[in-house]
């Protein structure tokens, strides 16, 4: 359980790359970013597992590739396509609140799984989290003090229309179950098909994910929406294709390659209701990654967040122990 723990947490440092790509990538648009990072994690995952390609690709059946399509369009692309409409129509302050809620999403529909902890257990620690990201949100709603980006995010949601609102939470209500669904379809069918390592599936779902993308991205340039040379979102700014691919690979390396490999461990060796909560560690390390990127510390709720979030983690792998010493 320990190394199961340990590769959770390596994993959400790895995830939280992806909130930095569109901040250095402020002139393409989310659909782009979105197929560019998926298409460089389809060559990366090609490259990685050339070596052992044949090798896996004997033991792979008609249900495997099912499996790896239905993931990869899920958790993936279909996933963050409803979180950038979220973003859009919405605002990121309801979009975040929402999607912020995985952790007790994926605890409470992995609570009759093997090895889980009953869910009465688990409700102080579940609130604890819970109540780590409504600080989170209540800090992105107040505006941080009243400037930055949240503040102008909520000035842009006040003048949006009920509908274009109502549309935008939708969309994050559809992130949010795309994700959720996802992280307990991976756990379960990893935990059932133990002829594939972390490794090998992590490559095969790169493989099929960026198959995916491919598909996508030469619909989307033939029709005129993907990729287009004029199409500068609303910030404005050159668009640097040898900055964006860089961007992409090193976000396909990192987080896609990486750590979905130390993801599929831990979601081997923990019940869903604890490998469920690790994925705040990718919220606690966004976070991080933010502080520095912005050259500021944390404002007093965003640090009660990151201490109730760690404590309300702690606390939950101590129930999930099987004695004392662990």
């Amino acid at each position: 359980m320990g190394i199961g723990v340990l590769c959770g947490l390596l994993a959400g440092a790895f995830w939280g790359m992806v909130f930095i790509a569109p901040k250095l990538l402020p002139a393409f648009s989310p659909w782009e970013l979105a197929i560019g990072r998926y298409l460089a994690y389809g060559i990366v995952a090609l490259v990685a597992t050339l070596p052992i390609l044949r090798r896996v690709l004997r033991k792979l059946t008609r249900a495997d590739c099912v499996a790896l399509l239905r993931q990869a369009f899920t958790g993936n692309l279909l996933y963050y396509v409803l979180l950038a409409f979220g973003v859009q129509l919405a605002g990121v302050g309801p979009t975040s609140l929402i999607i912020g809620v995985l952790p007790i999403t994926v605890t409470i529909m992995g609570r009759r799984d093997h090895g889980a902890v009953p869910l009465r257990k688990l409700i102080l620690p579940l609130l604890v989290v819970a109540a780590g990201i409504a600080c989170i949100n209540v800090d992105l709603f107040s505006g941080g003090g009243g400037h930055g980006a949240a503040a102008s995010d909520m000035t842009e949601a006040a003048v949006r229309p009920v509908w274009q609102k109502l549309a935008g939470v939708l969309c994050a209500v559809g992130a949010l179950a795309c994700w959720s669904l996802y992280a307990v379809d991976n756990a379960r069918y990893l935990q059932r098909n133990p002829h594939f390592s972390g490794n090998e599936w992590s490559a095969l779902y790169g493989l099929s994910t960026g198959l995916v993308s491919a598909v996508l991205a030469v619909a989307g340039w033939t029709l005129g929406w993907l990729f287009a040379g004029d199409a500068l979102t609303a910030t404005g700014g050159q668009r640097d294709w040898q900055w964006f691919w860089t961007v992409n690979a090193a976000v396909a390396i990192g987080a896609s390659l990486i750590g979905n490999n130390l993801w599929n461990i831990a979601s081997r060796r923990l019940p869903l209701t604890l490998s469920g909560q690790m994925i705040v560690f990718e919220t606690l390390f966004a976070l991080a990654y933010g502080f520095v990127f912005d050259h500021r510390w944390p404002r007093p709720l965003e640090m009660a967040a990151i201490a109730l979030l760690m404590v309300g983690v702690a606390w939950s792998v101590r129930l999930h122990a099987p004695d004392k010493s662990a």
